[in-house]
């Protein structure tokens, strides 16, 4: 299949920044490569790490420079959207991490401009190349399951990694910014059906007392246009050093046919030793047990990097290169995902159900 040459553009060098940009470095199609960061140092450290031809603090003058054809936006929650627009407006093709936004205003405006300048958005909602979570798909595609009744789900991690999170985003909550991507999970496997309602109730002190008013747990009940019941709960505060390096997830589907359960615990993986275990996201927290390929995003082994984030990365890559099937979620998934969550605090905060 003839290959398009691409020039990509990085904006944000964090964390998953990083991921995405060294990932990227190998990918075949790109001739140009440059990452920005609003800290230089932190661009110049991943320029380095990926061979990029350019680094910058200024995001504008990247996605602006003539060698970029498409961008990803990893930046922090709240500061997706500056850099889409200007990414949109320029007709380059964006991939930006979930959520969308941190509300739904911006989201639709981030809509209006992609189809405005019939550009292509996408979402970065890296579950959906979980295996686990594509053979769930590829069973309800195949009528496995039949008619979705009801799905019920929770995700839990600890404190530490929360309060990470909170410190960037304070208000990029466990529900807004994790349990979102479960939110996700189930309106994929409910594909074409709406949410009609929204019904929670959150708790916690770990994290007020950490000085972010935010609930440690949430659990809700959405309801779907079909009568389908969708049950999702987080818990956000369990010790620092619980043996998760990321999220411990089971997630459960019920049909009229059959019945699909996924354990995400990674509980059948544990590493006990002496000599340490670092931790993805808190590089200072050492672990001495833990559920190994619990990282979210995937994990570094033996030098390479294998997981969601890598996967959703080349398909990304692949697909304007080769024009390869995007399956990663649309930016009205995103949206309606956002909706859900955001629903999710608000039922929480009024003790009443919402309709959306």
């Amino acid at each position: 299949m003839p290959s398009k040459e691409l020039g990509l553009a990085v904006i944000g060098s964090g964390r998953i920044g990083s991921l995405r940009a060294i990932l990227s470095s190998g990918h075949p199609a790109i001739k140009f490569l440059g990452v920005s960061d609003i800290n230089i140092n932190n661009a110049k450290k991943l320029a380095q790490r990926c061979n990029a031809n350019k680094y910058t603090d200024n995001n504008y003058e990247l996605i602006s420079d003539p060698n970029v054809t498409t961008v990803i936006v990893s930046t922090s929650e709240h500061d997706h959207y500056d850099a889409v627009m200007h990414a949109l407006e320029l007709g380059k093709p964006v991939l930006v991490e979930k959520p969308i936004a941190l509300n739904i205003d911006e989201a639709d405006k981030m809509i209006k401009k992609s189809k405005e300048a019939n550009t292509l958005f996408r979402v970065g909602y890296a579950q959906r190349f979980k295996r686990r979570y594509l053979s769930g798909k590829d069973q309800l595609v195949e009528g496995r399951i039949g008619n979705i009744l009801s799905i019920s789900a929770r995700a839990c991690n600890t404190r530490a990694q929360g309060i990470e999170i909170l410190k960037r985003s304070p208000t990029a909550t466990p529900v807004v910014d994790v349990l979102t991507y479960w939110v996700d999970v189930a309106c994929w496997y409910l594909e074409g059906i709406e949410p009609v309602e929204v019904t929670a109730r959150g708790t916690g002190t770990v994290f007020r007392e950490a000085g972010f008013d935010v609930n440690d747990t949430t659990w809700s009940l959405i309801k779907f246009s079909n009568g389908a019941i969708v049950n999702l709960g987080v818990f956000f505060a369990l010790p620092s050093h619980s043996p998760q390096l990321g999220m411990g997830v089971r997630f459960e589907v019920y049909g009229d046919d059959g019945a699909l359960i996924l354990n995400d615990d990674h509980t059948d993986e544990l590493l006990v030793t002496n000599n340490g275990i670092p931790h993805a996201y808190i590089p200072d927290l050492e672990f001495n047990t833990a559920f190994l390929s619990s990282s979210t995003p995937g994990n570094w082994h033996l030098g390479d990097y294998w997981g969601p984030v890598a996967d959703e990365t080349r398909v990304w890559l692949d697909h304007l290169s080769m024009g390869r099937p995007c399956p990663i979620a649309s930016p009205e998934d995103a949206r309606k995902n956002l909706l859900i969550t955001l629903a999710m605090e608000e039922s929480a905060k009024k003790n009443s159900t919402i309709n959306l």
